[in-house]
């Protein structure tokens, strides 16, 4: 909805008078107290009036009635063009500024249609439950006759599926449930496919990657479902401003895309702060206990992000402004909101209850309660993970924290936009983490501000991808050559790799499934099904963890956070999905350590400099979790390393890597026993400076390094995808290399620490607990590369390409 159709839930009834986003930077500056000041820059992003158009002459008075009736006299100048556009029959991405109101582009020619024509249905695609639920609210909210919204996902009671199926006309789901229940259940669904007249794909920039091929799959099953019963919907999508969305909205359909860009919306002025945590003194380092005998041996290690946005959340609720902290993983959303609750109950007993965490996993009873009691002011301050990122409508939010670099532009402006939604000004601040990147990005303005935010980047072309998806496919129908066209580049390929394994027959009339069972493909490349958190002694479902991490989070022995409540994990059972836990409240963390080998497979592409070379290709790699640290929570102290014994596991992806040779490397000053350490710090910092790149942040890659590898036979650094086939990410570092490579340099170098920190070579997910590193030698290494390296003249280039050379 555009601004105006919240401007009637206001600010909530706990705003206070001065709690202007310039008075309550200032009073979040002043709680730090001593000389250093957190904040690096504050930009101010001015306000923008809106400009309006006229509803469209086919816009039924129903349905403009029902619109003013939510505040809307008139659409803005890009959603009336949007809405054209589709109504016209034209597939159409508008790619607009948060808060700008993208629903009502789609609603208005979706519900139009429907209440002309009264047999039309809509589905409507969302990447998470709470945003579907959210714009069922929207819908239902507009009270017209005969649409009947309704949201079919995995929390959708048995019971209701049928009468969904006979009767919605506006089915609201997401393309895990497309995929899993609409797509094999066809037949069950012919009557709302056959007069299927929209799809809209809301938040489609987060199609990315993996997720993203897979989803551009899923979207053409969809449309050859319909082919088969003769109707082909117009595509309507939904996106953040983002680099080229007609492009990537193309790619995720098949088809051509217009796309509307030009936001005519009003917009609030942002302030928004770059807050970097204070270091600790040196008595209260972690570790300043340990053997190394005192501070001076030690790195300088920052306040944690995660404390330091607990006690900014506790600060703005204490003052009456209505917050959202976005933190970057679940157990840092929990930490988040049981440390602020914590504060303001000593500071007055009980209003620690207006905090709470939000975050996947959760069941669904309480993530409703929770989009409940911030929509209607019961909670002040909300920790949460990226799940409320998106287009849910979290009116008279004051302030946003965003604790640590959310991965892209994209994702940092969502999230800022969560603040200031009824058109008032608002503050945003985001708080560094004490890793390359976040340093960087601090003192480095100009790389956030004033900069186009990045494409999208997703493949359907990657076997790993297309192949299982045809398998699909082909057990809803039997594949044709016609359906090879829809499916794009390497369909014949993957085709014929499927039936050399067995899994399809080819018959004259075209490829069948051989199997009794659906083909099992996991759209998220998560590591199969989620793991269940079970507690032990109750049989209490707590939640869940999707099973790509439980290796990491639900180990035998590791901690758990629910809602605030600390469990300890008694068992792991793989094969049952399950993580059995009881009720503890120990004074340490654990953080799980993992070993990975690596081989080259194949190379696509390399440039030969010299004493440098610069590949990409195909990798294998094996990683395993081995053990994990059970450090002191007070002061980061290791007590112990205890082994676990789970399970390898093998990924064929993309990589990007540079050799060196011996020579260049003696020449520079590095020294044969610091050969190690130094590509191990040069491969720590390229990998947290490579989302500033690529769409991707250091979770969604991986790397290793050595002196000698047996596949180059010289030293070497390589940088994965850590997704089947690859995402993406490894071409985009091959393609602006120096670019990478330079800021990767610049961000060691500007580090004031002396031999390595957490702002600039060590890693927070180091299996090798972050040993051998060092900075001096990354330095050298940096500059051998960057010396002979070429460097493309425009900044988008790709790098001069050969082929079919050995890693070697």
């Amino acid at each position: 909805m555009p601004p105006a159709a919240t401007v009637a839930a206001g600010h909530g009834p706990d705003r206070p008078p001065g709690a202007a986003p310039a008075e309550l930077l200032r009073r979040l500056r002043a709680r730090t107290g001593g000389d250093a000041d957190p904040v690096t820059h504050v930009e101010r992003v001015p306000a923008r009036p809106g400009e309006q158009a006229s509803w469209p002459p086919w816009a039924p008075e129903e349905l403009r009635a029902a619109f003013a009736r939510r505040g809307v006299v008139a659409p803005w100048r890009h959603q009336a063009e949007a809405a054209d556009l589709a109504y016209a029959g034209t597939h159409v991405v508008v790619a607009t500024g948060t808060a700008s109101g993208k629903s009502l582009a789609y609603q208005l020619p979706a519900l139009a249609t429907l209440l002309a024509a009264p047999r039309a249905t809509v589905l409507y695609l969302a990447p998470t439950k709470a945003l579907a639920a959210d714009q069922l609210r929207a819908v239902a909210g507009l009270d017209l006759d005969g649409v009947r919204p309704a949201t079919y996902d995995g929390d959708t009671p048995r019971a209701e599926r049928e009468w969904i199926r006979r009767h919605s006309r506006f089915v609201l789901t997401n393309p895990d449930m497309l995929h899993h229940g609409i797509l094999p259940g066809h037949a069950h669904w012919s009557g709302f496919l056959r007069r299927l007249a929209y799809v809209v794909v809301d938040e489609c920039h987060t199609y990315r990657g993996v997720f993203g091929s897979h989803v551009a799959h899923v979207l053409r099953r969809l449309r050859r479902q319909c082919a088969r019963f003769g109707r082909t919907p117009v595509f309507l999508l939904a996106s953040a401003t983002s680099g080229d969305p007609a492009m990537a909205a193309g790619r995720l359909t098949g088809l051509p895309v217009a796309a509307v860009t030009d936001d005519a919306s009003p917009r609030g002025g942002v302030t928004f702060a770059l807050w970097e945590p204070p270091l600790l003194p040196g008595d209260q380092a972690p570790g300043a206990d340990g053997p190394a005998g005192g501070a001076g041996d030690l790195a300088p290690v920052r306040r944690s992000a995660l404390r330091e946005t607990a006690d900014l959340l506790a600060d703005a609720v204490a003052s009456g402004v209505r917050t959202l902290a976005f933190v970057r993983s679940r157990k840092g959303a929990e930490v988040v909101a049981a440390t602020a609750r914590r504060a303001l109950d000593e500071a007055v007993p009980g209003l620690g209850d207006r905090v709470a965490a939000y975050r996947a996993g959760y069941l669904r009873e309480e993530r409703r309660e929770l989009e409940r009691a911030l929509l209607h002011g019961d909670l002040l301050g909300l920790a949460s993970t990226n799940a409320l990122e998106l287009g849910v409508d979290l009116v008279g939010l004051d302030a946003v924290l965003i604790c640590g670099w959310p991965g892209t532009r994209a994702s940092l402006w969502q999230q800022a936009g969560r603040a200031g939604r009824s058109g008032d000004e608002a503050l945003a601040v985001l708080v560094a983490r004490d890793d390359p990147l976040d340093t960087y990005l601090v003192h480095h303005p100009e790389a956030l501000f004033g900069r186009p935010v990045e494409a999208t980047v997703l493949d359907p072309a990657n076997p790993y991808v297309l192949a299982p998806q045809l398998a699909c496919a082909a057990a809803e129908a039997p594949l044709t050559p016609a359906d090879l066209d829809l499916f794009g580049d390497g369909a014949k390929e993957a085709v014929d790799s499927l039936v050399a394994a067995g899994a399809l027959r080819q018959r004259p009339t075209g490829w069948y499934w051989r199997h009794r069972e659906r083909p099992e493909v996991d759209l998220r490349g998560e590591g199969g099904a989620p793991v269940c958190v079970v507690e032990a002694a109750t049989g209490r479902l707590l939640g869940t963890v999707d099973g790509g991490s439980a290796h990491f989070l639900v180990h035998a022995g590791a901690v758990h956070l629910h809602q605030g409540v600390s469990y300890v994990v008694d068992s792991l059972d793989l094969d049952d999905g399950c993580a059995l836990v009881h009720p503890e409240e120990p004074d340490w963390s654990t953080h799980a350590r993992d070993v990975t080998s690596l081989t080259v497979a194949s190379v696509r592409s390399y440039v030969d400099a010299g004493p440098v070379g610069l590949f990409l290709g195909e990798v294998d790699v094996t990683s395993q979790v081995v053990s994990y640290q059970r450090r002191r929570i007070s002061s980061g102290e290791v007590i112990d390393t205890r082994p676990l014994d789970l399970p390898a596991r093998e990924l064929r992806t993309v990589a990007v890597w540079f050799t060196l040779s011996p020579e260049s490397l003696a020449a520079a000053g590095v020294e044969p026993a610091d050969v190690p350490g130094a590509l191990h710090a040069a491969e720590h910092a390229a990998i947290g400076l490579l989302p500033l790149m690529a769409t991707c942040d250091r979770w969604d890659i991986g790397g290793l390094s050595t002196a000698l590898h047996p596949d180059t036979e010289a030293p070497t650094v390589f940088v994965y995808d850590g997704h089947p086939g690859g995402a993406g990410f490894a071409e985009r570092a091959y393609g602006t290399a120096a670019q990478w490579l330079r800021a990767t340099r610049d961000a060691i170098a500007e580090c004031g620490c002396e031999a390595g920190c957490p702002s600039c070579v060590q890693s927070p997910k180091c299996g090798n607990g972050n040993n051998p590193l060092s900075k001096p030698g990354a330095l050298r290494v940096l500059d051998v590369v960057l010396a002979n390296l070429p460097a493309p003249t425009d900044p988008g280039a790709t790098l001069p390409r050969q082929d079919d050379r050995r890693a070697g």
